[in-house]
């Protein structure tokens, strides 16, 4: 991940903000569109971070099998 990219818990965070300000509602249509796309963004970037924590799991465990 580049620095530019939030940390697990950052992009977790303004996602959760990002769905309270959609289910709310008051926002206008170019708002909520702006907002769902950040939203599937950090949905991304959440994934990333997941799918690299079982990456390095996955390593960890087949090294201790090696061994």
């Amino acid at each position: 991940m580049s620095e530019a990219t939030p940390t697990y818990e950052e992009a977790r965070e303004e996602l959760i903000e990002v769905v309270r300000t959609l289910e709310a509602g008051g926002t206008t249509l170019e708002e909520s569109l702006a907002l769902w796309e950040r939203g599937e963004a950090l949905a991304k970037v959440c994934q990333q971070w997941l799918d690299g924590a079982r990456k390095r799991l996955d390593e960890a465990m087949d090294a201790e099998s090696d061994d």
